[in-house]
Parts: structure tokens; sequence; C-alpha cells
């Protein structure tokens, strides 16, 4: 990929902004984690508050979390290069296919805290209804999405990177991992959603500054009537192929339409398979995580709907301005490919200034994310391969001490995966492309899994194989037919991988369905110790219930059935009893399990009790709210507005382009609200809490434990 004319900026500011702002969230999670160790009652040294929060994180940081986990490098970079390809269609089409995921994905939370409360991850949920062969199944997937959607973050935040500094791409791919991995490693989960909710008041601070330069203060557009008619002429100048009279203000795309198709499979793949959404569901308030991902899901399409309208369209009208960095001439193919229409667009309006807040902009959303994709990995590779297969009965503090190993492991394998793809000329538009190709087959049963009690074990087995098979077929047989040869060009090609997308996706789901009323039979078994982990992870007790213990209900608070349960007795932490409910093995006189008590009551509650599923009228409540809201979400957002503008050859007036825009930069300021004010006032009793503790350790009179 050639940078000519993107070039801006030295390449010590990238590696500046690599290393040097990478560790400055470093040294800050180090502080914000000794500050929560110190002054609240969480603490990062046990396992259940490393890998889940303890499980009582609050719905406005959950819904931070989630766009700010959602908010990709291809967020940024590929809503606006799809808004520059196919024109004011692409931002819509981004946005409804990616927040529809995240909605759907609300019915996953409820489901989780109602019959899996106890699961740390998704394969455990897995393991817990299939057994061991399909456990290893969904954890193979669940790795190669991590992997993915890993390399989809750092490829194209290393390649926008090195377009605007200089910096090297293979140090860029394997610094920004490493970085990110000092500051999980110092907080865990916590800290990523600490992290997230810094990032995303970065990230809104950017899109507004963009958004009002181009709206109000840019000497060339300065207004979207003045941004309408650079795209009449832009529409003249260099007309998009297959789009109605080739004009950029049409949702007549059949390529656009294509593409939202792509993104509807792969989303599915990177929402559903992507154990960091779960461990978003898992660590969230029982209470509340249906309305976390309710509202992130709403705030997280004004992102790429804002924003790609600002910068994707905004880089053709700007395209004829000498202040654009490739005048006389648009971007290159490549170019277009690597995500480098939104900054083009950044230094057209802001100079080097642009380019460098563009940086900024884009580092936060790939550390972010990022930091999600590491915490999500180490906690796959604790619980489903350490735990589960090499020592069930490891303690509190040797999972906590696998969870870093797993985070180093993945930043490195991830690093050089990166570089390799970057040497065989793999670009993040072409991982985004075929992504639903290669781990497709299985989002649809690993939903179904727990969505549909009927679901066969020899089905969910099957059904990911087979999608797979199904998937690469189409897309090398059609990529054959239609190009002549398979390269890396062609099979990124939107109609081909289409093709790949479809087969896999709908094969998966299909099989899952056809297979189990075929064979129907479900996995069971009658050992001690899997039934203990089992009934660990569906919240059931092995030890009666007695006058001197409390349960904590998926449906109620944990501070609350914390008081209840010191008002009575506390139990010892450390009894065989209770550590072996904890980590699913049986009584063993020889070498009980212990949980190290921590101090931290809330944390050692958790480590030592079982978790009852969430009460069933909660259940059935948020079920209805979720199912209501994204049936009106897929009839509005999905079909009623894109397909009537669609189906009509509108070309957009200045009016209603106008309308159009305010609308996006409103809704942009929604999200903001959601993401940025909502988590400070619901956390305030907590900054309360801190500060006062700080201030007295200022003032000499030490805190109180």
């Amino acid at each position: 990929m050639s940078s000519a004319g993107i070039q801006v900026l030295p390449s010590g500011a990238g590696y500046g902004f690599v290393i040097g702002i990478g560790g400055f969230f470093a040294v800050l999670m180090l502080g914000i984690t000794y500050l929560q160790n110190r002054y609240t009652t969480y603490s990062t040294a046990q396992s259940e508050e490393f890998n889940t929060a303890s499980r009582s994180v609050k719905p406005g940081l959950i819904a931070a979390g989630i766009v700010s986990s959602w908010t990709w490098s291809s967020t940024l970079l590929t809503s606006s290069t799809f808004a520059y390809s196919y024109g004011i269609c692409g931002p819509m089409w981004y946005g409804a296919m990616g927040t529809f995921q995240i909605l759907l994905f609300a019915l996953i939370a409820i489901k989780i805290k109602a019959n899996t409360p106890g699961a740390h991850t998704f394969p455990e949920i897995v393991l817990a209804r299939h057994g061991r062969a399909c456990h290893l199944t969904y954890l193979f997937n669940g790795i190669a999405t991590n992997m993915l959607v890993g390399a989809c973050l750092v490829l194209g935040g290393s390649s926008v990177v090195g377009a605007l500094t200089g910096m090297n791409v293979y140090a860029a791919c394997y610094l920004i991992p490493l970085v990110v991995a000092a500051y999980v490693i110092v907080g865990g989960l916590r800290s990523t959603f600490i992290a997230d909710y810094t990032h995303t008041v970065i990230l809104f601070v950017a899109i507004f500054v963009f958004g009002f330069t181009m709206y109000a203060k840019s000497p060339i557009v300065g207004s979207p009537s003045q941004l309408y008619d650079l795209l009449l002429e832009a529409s003249t100048k260099m007309p998009i192929a297959d789009n109605y009279d080739g004009s950029y203000l049409t949702f007549k795309s059949v390529n656009g339409l294509v593409f939202a198709i792509d993104l509807l499979v792969a989303g599915f793949s990177t929402v559903w398979l992507d154990q960091a959404y779960w461990q978003r569901a898992i660590a969230s308030r029982p209470e509340t995580s249906v309305k976390a991902y309710l509202f992130g899901g709403i705030a997280w399409y004004g992102i790429p709907f804002s924003f790609a309208t600002i910068m994707g369209l905004g880089c053709a009208a700007l395209t004829a301005s000498p202040e654009f960095p490739t005048y006389p001439s648009p971007l290159t193919a490549a170019q277009n490919g690597a995500g480098l229409s939104s900054p083009a667009t950044a230094i057209a309006l802001l100079g080097k200034g642009g380019a460098g807040l563009m940086l900024l902009l884009l580092f936060m959303a790939v550390t972010s994310s990022t930091s999600a994709e590491l915490i999500a990995v180490s906690s796959l590779l604790t619980f489903d391969v350490y735990k589960t297969y090499i020592r069930p009965k490891a303690t509190s503090n040797e999972l906590v001490r696998i969870s870093h190993l797993g985070i180093i492991i993945y930043a490195l394998g991830l690093a050089s995966f990166c570089a390799i793809l970057n040497a065989v000329n793999v670009n993040l538009t072409w991982l985004l492309t075929v992504l639903g190709v290669i781990v497709g087959g299985a989002s649809i049963p690993n939903g179904l899994i727990l969505l549909w009690p009927r679901m066969s074990t020899s089905a969910a087995i099957l059904a990911p194989w087979m999608g797979l098979c199904f998937g690469m077929i189409a897309w090398f047989v059609t990529t054959s037919k239609r190009s002549g040869v398979i390269s890396v060009t062609t099979t990124g090609d939107a109609i081909n991988a289409v093709a790949g997308n479809i087969a896999s996706w709908a094969g998966g789901a299909l099989v899952a369905v056809v297979v189990t009323y075929i064979a129907p039979h479900k996995f069971t078994s009658d050992d001690p110790v899997f039934v203990a982990r089992v009934n660990k992870i569906n919240g059931v007790s092995d030890t009666p219930p007695n006058e001197k213990e409390t349960a904590l209900s998926a449906g109620g608070d944990i501070e609350t059935a914390l008081g209840h349960a010191s008002s009575t007795e506390k139990p010892p932490i450390s009894s065989p009893a209770d550590s072996n409910t904890l980590y699913g093995d049986q009584p063993s006189s020889s070498e009980p399990a212990k949980v190290v008590p921590t101090g931290n009551h809330v944390v050692d509650f958790l480590e030592a009790k079982h978790i009852e599923p969430m009460d069933p009228v909660l259940v059935k409540r948020g079920t209805r709210l979720a199912v209501g809201f994204n049936v009106a979400f897929l009839c509005i957002a999905i079909i009623l507005v894109p397909f009537t503008l669609f189906g009509s050859d509108y070309i957009f007036s200045r009016s209603f382009f106008t309308g159009w825009c305010v609308v996006s930069f409103m809704w942009c300021w929604v999200s903001m609200i959601i993401c940025v004010i909502w988590p400070v006032w619901e956390s305030r009793k907590a900054l309360y809490m801190i500060t006062k503790g700080l201030l007295g350790d200022m003032a000499g009179k030490g805190h109180a434990t």
C-alpha cells in the first residue's frame, strides 16, 4: 500500500503515540487499580474480580464498554470506506447491521443470567450442556474469532499509523497489543471497562471536532448545504458504479446492499462468537444486563452513522480540493481498501492537526477494543484450557496468574498473525469482508445452544464444521467462476465473499436444526466432578441451604446478598464444601481446593458461593423487552427505511440531506450522554467513596477497612 501524500507526520510521532500514550494508560490503570483495591470492596487479586469484575458492573459502564469494544478501527475506517465507495447508504447500513447484533445479544445476556449464572465463558456453557467434544469445537471457533477480530483491530490501526507517520508497520503490529497488554494485566476486566470509558470520552471529543469543522467551521465545506453541492460535483466527476445515476446521494446501491449482507454475517460471527461480548454480559448486574445491551446498541449506532457521514462522504466531497492529500488524484484502490478515506478527510480539514487527532482517535479505538480481546482470550485459556484440561483444582490466585500468562500469549500470537497478514497484503477490508466465511457457521448454533433447549449434541458438534465447509466451497467456486483466478484480491471481492458468507452462516444454522430432529440425543454424564462443575455453571447448589447460608440470586444485588449473609454468620471461606462448589470438584481429603480470603467481602462471597438463576419473573420481563426492541429495530432500521429508499430510486434533495446530517450528528450526542454522562452519574457513590478515602489518607487519618 502506498502512503504517498498521506504521510504528514514524522515517524517519531507514530512511536510516540503507540509507546507514549500506551504507557500513559498503563500508569493510569496502575493508579486506578490501586484506588479500587484500597478504597472499594473489589480487589483484582481474585479470579472472580479479574475475569468477571465480580459480576457487579452497572449498566451505564457496560453500555460504554459495549460501545468502546464494538468501536473498532474498522468502525471508523471501514464505515468511512464504504461511505466513500457506495455513498450515503454506507453509514446507515454499517450502523444498522452492527447495532442489530448488539440488540440481539440482549437475549443472550438474559439467558446467561437465567440459565447459566455461574459461567465465566461461553465454551463453559457448551461444556455444561454438550460435553468435551462440543466444548473443544466452540473453544476453537471462539479463539479463531478473537484472532480475526484482533487482526481487524491491530492490522487496521497499524496500517493507518504507518501511512500517516511512516512508522514501520511491523513494529506497530507488535507494539500495539503488547502496550495494551501491560495495563490489562494490571487491572483485569474492570480495568478494561475503565479504559473503555476513558477512550470513549476521547472518541466523542474527536468526532465532535470533526463534525463541527465539517458542518460549521471549514472554509471548504462549512455547512451541510455546501457538502451537498460538493457531493453532486463528485457524482459527476467520479460516479459510483452500480449506484443509481452514479450518485453519492442515493440508497440504490447494489454493491452497498451486498456489503450490508456481508456485514450482517460478519456481525453475527464477531458478536455471538466473541468472548468479549459474553464477558460483558457475565460482568453486568443481572437486573440491568438487558438494559445495558439495549442502550449500548442505541449508543453505538450513532458512531458509524455520524462519523462515516462526516468523514466518508467528506472524502468524496474534498477530493477536488487542493488541501486533499492526494490532490488532484483520488485515493487509490489500495489506499481506500486500507481504510485511509477518513484520515485523508482529516488532513484536508485540519492539516497536520487533523492527522494527529485522527491518529489519537484510532489509537483509542484500537487499544480499547484490543484490551477487551486480550482479557477475553485470557479467560478462554484460563477456564476452558487450564482449568478444564490441565488443573481442575486450581486455586483462584493460580487462575489469575494463568490469566496474566494468557494475555501475554495472545498479545504475541496476535502481533505475529498481523505481521504475516501484512506481509501477504491482506488488509482490513478483506478481513472484515470474509470473516463470516471462516467462523460464520458456528455463530447461530452457538446462540441456539443457549436459546433453544432442544438443540442436540450431534447438531451442536456438526453444524460449525459443515457450515465452514459450505462457506469455503461457495466462496472459492464463486471466486473462480466470476473472477477466473483465486487470489487475495479476487477472494476479497464483496460479491464473491457474500456467497461464502451466506453459505457458511445459513449452512451452520440449517444443519443445527435438521440434525437436531434427526439425532435428538443430548450429552449426559455421571462423572461427579463434571456434574459438580455443571451445577456451579448452572447455579445449582451442591449443598443443601440452611439458615446460615445465603446464595446470591442472579436477579438480585451482590451487596444486598452479601449484607444478608453477613447479618447471620459468615461461613469459613476455605471450607472444603465451599471451595468444591466454586471449582466444580468433589470433596477430597487429600487435596481440597481452597479459596484464599482476600479481605474483599464481595469477591470472597462470589468465590465461595453458587449464584442462583435469575428470578423467572424478571427473565420474562427482560425477554419481552429485548424481543420487542429487536423486532422494532429490524422493521424500522433494517427493512422499512433503507429498502423504501432503495426501491424508490430517490436521490436526496438538499433539504432531505441537511436533515439527514442533523439527525446523524444529534444521534452522536445521544450516544455521548449514554456513554459519558450516565456512567458517572450511576457511579457517583463509588466515586464519593474513593474521593473520601483519598482525602482521608492525605489528611493523615488513614483508610478504614
